[in-house]
């Protein structure tokens, strides 16, 4: 095994000789070039660039040098139940952590779970993450969320939430506003948004939230368009109240009427679409033939490990494949065939780094690759992988070919935090030793029963219609037609 290299806070890198995909207006690729990072920015981007004194020179032939990717919505404090809930509905979610087993959470497990998704997020190439943590009940929870965000070099955003009080509750709550003035304090690796969703009461109750929010100048980030619990009430409402900003953050989107996405594209916002978890969990159909169709900017989430994959490589592949199976079948249904695919492996990798960017305004120095902007990059690299080759078609690559396996090298903020397929700087083991004292905690706490039964939901009983049809037991047919 080769020796760690010496990555001082000093030293520029130098990524020599990539396919690099700079993410610009015309999603170009560039063979053969070279990215330089000094300080915390890019330096310059071209071929043969000269390595400066002392730089770390690392070899990028062979592999994609891409933006860092930016996932807009993941409850990272759930981390710590990683895959529990596989066989879940969105129902079977909201009874286990909103009615029943979310309240038990300590400021401990919050950071533990936390503290495992970031190491996680920067392990897949996944360079910001927007912490949607709805499990703050108390200030000492949300300190505990951001200790442990502070604690890897990952660029994140704390979205403050809590589902066991009303919005307006805890938003007005003294101690959320000592918090903001403690915690958030324009650090460029910690960003801020305040998340709670919008039910449709007539009588608007999340109103004092919202004004919470513009008070402080900080966006919101909404579970819109949820099937049974966020609707088109919740939109009109907003809109109404003036509340739909271009920095709100529109998350699933997936039952909405075309009145509600012509709302949210008038007013500037984006859709964190999370394809994994609509798919599976129902909030509705993934949602990006409708967005396309009303040209609202699109971002890219996986939303809970509870349930499905913390990674964007995995987002882009699911998004893609919701896309055109619903084209082909809308096509099928009318005897149609559809002969070009509308959305393409570029775009839906500008979903994830440049869509990103916008959704949390940081277009300016994040979600592509140039000279002047922050050094969030990744190096998708496989040398021992028979998948790393050939190299045809870098976007259609890292759509559908690549994994976190094959993430080599990772920078946030011009640190290297990762490293010829190695954490830099981080102590998976106490991580691990984190999460295993809070599952230890939740699962003695519940009880092995009720473990096992949250774990392994119940498939109800059916009963199995008699088809008159058959042809191996027509006595029985003819006894149920008369």
């Amino acid at each position: 095994m080769n020796e760690p290299t010496d990555f001082g806070p000093d030293r520029p890198v130098l990524l020599r000789g990539g396919t690099v995909l700079p993410m610009d207006d015309g999603h170009s690729v560039l063979p053969r070039t070279d990215v330089l990072v000094v300080g915390d920015r890019i330096a310059e981007v071209g071929p043969d660039l000269p390595a400066p004194d002392g730089a770390v020179v690392v070899d990028a032939t062979d592999g994609i040098v891409m933006p860092g990717m930016i996932d807009t919505h993941r409850h990272m404090w759930q981390t710590a139940m990683r895959g529990y809930g596989a066989d879940w509905t969105l129902t079977q979610y909201f009874v286990w952590y909103y009615l029943e087993y979310g309240k038990l959470w300590r400021p401990e497990d919050v950071h533990a779970g936390n503290l495992l998704a970031a190491i996680e997020a920067i392990d897949a190439g996944v360079t910001t993450v927007v912490d949607w943590s709805h499990g703050l009940r108390t200030v000492d929870h949300a300190d505990a969320a951001v200790d442990a965000l502070q604690a890897v070099p990952g660029r994140f955003v704390l979205a403050y939430g809590n589902i066991q009080a009303p919005p307006a509750e805890w938003t007005g709550a003294p101690e959320f506003r000592d918090f903001v003035r403690r915690r958030i304090t324009g650090d460029d690796m910690l960003g801020f948004q305040i998340a709670f969703d919008v039910t449709g009461d007539p009588a608007f109750p999340e109103k004092p939230a919202f004004e919470v929010a513009r008070d402080l100048g900080v966006p919101v980030t909404t579970h819109a368009g949820v099937w049974g619990a966020t609707s088109d009430d919740g939109i009109r409402l907003m809109y109404e109240n003036g509340f739909m900003t271009p920095e709100t953050v529109y998350v699933h989107a997936a039952s909405l009427s075309a009145d509600s996405y012509h709302r949210i594209a008038a007013t500037g916002g984006s859709i964190s679409v999370s394809t994994e978890s609509e798919q599976s969990a129902g909030q509705g159909y993934p949602p990006t033939w409708a967005i396309r169709a009303h040209d609202i900017p699109v971002s890219l989430s996986m939303d809970t490990s509870v349930w499905w994959s913390g990674d964007l490589f995995s987002a882009m592949r699911t998004t893609l494949g919701a896309d055109r199976s619903r084209e082909h079948m809308e096509a099928h249904a009318t005897g149609e065939t559809v002969t070009h695919c509308s959305l393409r492996a570029d775009q839906v990798v500008d979903w994830a780094t440049r869509g990103g960017a916008r959704a949390i305004g940081r277009t300016d120095d994040l979600g592509s690759i140039e000279a002047g902007k922050k050094a969030d990059i990744v190096l998708i690299k496989n040398d021992a992988s028979p998948v790393s080759f050939p190299l045809l078609n870098p976007y259609g690559h890292v759509a559908f070919q690549a994994q976190r396996g094959d993430v080599h090298t990772v920078l946030v903020n011009g640190r290297v935090v990762k490293h010829e397929h190695r954490l830099v700087g981080v102590d998976l083991a106490a991580a691990r030793r984190e999460v295993e004292r809070t599952v230890e905690y939740l699962r003695s706490t519940l009880g092995e029963e009720a473990w096992q039964k949250g774990m392994n939901p119940d498939i109800p009983e059916t009963k199995i219609l008699d088809n008159p049809y058959t042809y191996t037991d027509y006595h029985s047919a003819a006894t149920h037609s008369r």
